[in-house]
């Protein structure tokens, strides 16, 4: 692994602020996360990431949200110690060095040749661990994966990006392909992704969400073979309304707020099995 300072093309800011998300919770006196391999990338990219446009409370929703995922994954393994993990449209994070998995478990982290150009410059190879460059929509690569094992399928971020016909494809194709396994992801309910997009542009951010998930049980016609086992209402976790109340009033509000259907449903983590 080279361990000089990385320099970014101006294209690939926009992997980076989940990482500093994670990385600023890193240095924190009470971390969620403690993610020390995004702090180590951060310090090692050559890049001013105070500037970057970091979402408020991005430093406590990102890593909350990774833990959870993290949660998901070594449940999965701890029950399927010889099972294979695709982590989709992966960006910069470090999962697969959080997770350690065990020596049976295959492991492949999935994004865009760019995107794995740069974690191959910033992560250091491991046993039984892969690096696939291509779009995940883009089937061919799943071609070379053994499918002799369960699989779990990790999209943390992704799928609000996607098309549902694209993301439904594809996942067809994983559940043809495995005996058995899980889908974990979160999805943003239609008025999430409008109010996201609208955001987005106001802060001059360059995002196009496409995918509102108001029915998780959708998912279940477009992909048979997968059953809905767990939706977890993202932004009325304990931890999280904790985290983001500074003050009574604020506690207050987030109370308020979690009382609300349409609220509880923006953001969901959803965990399908087949």
């Amino acid at each position: 692994m080279d361990t000089k300072k990385v320099r970014l093309t101006k294209d690939k800011e926009t992997y980076l602020a989940t990482l500093y998300g994670k990385a600023l919770d890193a240095t924190a006196p009470n971390p969620i996360l403690g993610d020390r391999f995004a702090a180590d990338a951060v310090a090692r990219i050559d890049y001013d990431f105070e500037a970057l446009k970091l979402p408020s409370g991005g430093s406590i929703t990102l890593p909350l949200r990774a833990r959870h995922f993290d949660q998901w994954t070594r449940s999965f393994l701890a029950e399927k110690p010889a099972s294979t993990v695709l982590h989709l449209g992966c960006g910069l994070d470090t999962r697969v060095y959080r997770i350690d998995p065990g020596p049976e478990v295959r492991w492949y982290d999935v994004d865009f040749p760019d995107v794995i150009a740069l974690r191959e410059k910033l992560y250091p190879e491991r046993e039984g661990y892969r690096r696939i460059g291509a779009s995940v929509t883009d089937l061919a690569w799943l071609d070379a994966i053994p499918g002799d094992t369960p699989v779990l399928v990790v999209a943390e971020g992704l799928f609000m990006y996607l098309h549902e016909k694209d993301a439904a494809a594809m996942l067809r194709r994983v559940t043809e392909q495995f005996p058995s396994g899980q889908v974990v992801f979160d999805g943003y309910s239609s008025a999430m992704v409008r109010m996201v997009s609208r955001l987005a542009t106001v802060r001059g951010a360059r995002v196009e969400l496409v995918w509102g998930i108001d029915d998780p049980h959708d998912l279940e016609k477009q992909v048979p073979k997968l059953r809905l086992v767990e939706s977890i209402d993202f932004l009325t976790m304990p931890d999280l309304v904790d985290r983001l109340s500074k003050s009574w009033f604020s506690g207050a509000i987030h109370g308020l707020m979690g009382r609300l259907p349409s609220y509880r449903k923006l953001v969901r983590h959803l965990r399908y099995a087949f």
